[in-house]
């Protein structure tokens, strides 16, 4: 009697989940049919990484232009080797940049501009404009560049959202856009910041474009040249950095300037209406911990040349000094060295600088002055 009381119970139990299963199956598997991106609440919408991207192209590439140089081409026709070849102006595609200000701001890289030609810029919907002006930084790989935004287009250029670089983290999902190979407009790399705080050296020391860059951004978004000067960009459609080099012999590894350098560059430059850096006047090389002690020497800026007639130079700083403190605080490379105590300081400023000297140390006083050319 007990056993049939058992079972009538686990038969009553197995038919009210029947019923159950039979009400809510059908909605069950919709659920499982609907893609994860598809599914949305009132207050929750789980998207794919694939619908990210393309939400931060849409964003950010109307405030994205290619950079471009005029040039004189020999137009020669092949048929007909008698006809003297007539030379034309053709435009060459040289780098990236990225809207910052809808007065006609455009932020890009030093490297990209720096000799004296005439440069245009067109914009993601195909627009030209001549430059009017160009404001090179001469600390950091960052140029300015100003067009007159009503120059033929009656639609307002739109600038970029610019993040905090200091809130970047190796991991998070980054996109690069510009023009590699100077062929390619509007192209989209995807990767990850891969590192943080690196130190490099960017250019080609065969062209004399050899420049030392601290505390970049590396990632593997594929960086090609063409898109120097372009915008690295998170997931919330923020511009992190300026894309600005690759490494020699590798793959995947490109770095960028981080933002929170172009936001102080911008404000420098707003402030002056141009970049007017405190300048020092020597080259130097930066002694490490271990360096300092394999040849018993104290860390800082070893001066490898003084430039002729500037302040450094006035005070009496020598080739073969060591540059220990500035206003008491340690030249040490892994904080940038003696390029980001400079940069912390005004043109004007009075500073006392510690030199190492055949053994000695001593304290000389020096006025930072304005770089030359500003």
């Amino acid at each position: 009697m007990r056993k049939l009381i058992v079972l009538v119970t686990v038969l009553i139990v197995l038919l009210v989940a029947w019923g159950s299963l039979s009400t809510y199956a059908p909605q069950f598997l919709q659920d499982l049919k609907t893609p994860p991106s598809d599914k949305t609440s009132e207050n929750v919408r789980i998207v794919s990484e694939e619908s990210v991207v393309v939400d931060v192209v849409e964003k950010v590439s109307p405030s994205v232009v290619t950079v471009a140089i005029e040039q004189q081409v020999r137009n020669i026709d092949p048929f007909d080797l008698f006809r003297v070849p007539q030379s034309v102006r053709e435009d060459q595609d040289i780098g990236s940049g990225f809207i910052v200000s809808s007065d006609g701001l455009i932020v890009t890289n030093r490297h990209v501009v720096d000799t004296s030609s005439n440069y245009k810029v067109i914009t993601n919907d195909g627009k030209t404009f001549d430059v009017v002006n160009i404001y090179r930084d001469p600390l950091n790989d960052i140029a300015i560049i100003k067009i007159n935004p009503t120059n033929g287009s009656g639609q307002a250029l739109r600038p970029v959202e610019m993040g905090d670089s200091e809130d970047v983290k190796v991991g998070q999902l980054v996109v690069a856009i510009g023009t590699p190979l100077g062929e390619f407009r509007g192209s989209v790399t995807k990767g990850i910041v891969s590192g943080i705080g690196r130190g490099i050296t960017a250019g080609s020391p065969f062209e004399g474009l050899v420049e030392r860059l601290d505390d970049v951004i590396q990632t593997d978004a594929a960086i090609n040249p063409g898109n120097s000067g372009g915008p690295l960009v998170n997931s919330s459609s923020q511009v992190i950095g300026v894309n600005t080099a690759i490494a020699s012999g590798a793959e995947n590894i490109g770095f960028a300037i981080p933002i929170n350098v172009v936001k102080d560059a911008l404000d420098n430059f707003n402030q002056t209406g141009g970049f007017v850096r405190p300048y020092l006047g020597v080259a130097y090389r930066m002694i490490g911990r271990e360096l300092a002690i394999l040849n018993e020497l104290p860390q800082g800026a070893y001066v490898q040349e003084v430039v002729e007639g500037s302040v450094a130079d006035k005070a009496g700083i020598n080739q073969g000094d060591i540059l220990t403190h500035m206003d008491g605080e340690k030249l040490v490379d892994s904080e940038g060295g003696l390029a980001a105590v400079i940069n912390k300081k005004k043109v004007g400023d009075t500073v006392t600088i510690t030199v190492h000297r055949d053994g000695e140390t001593l304290d000389i006083r020096v006025t930072l002055e304005t770089a030359p050319g500003q």
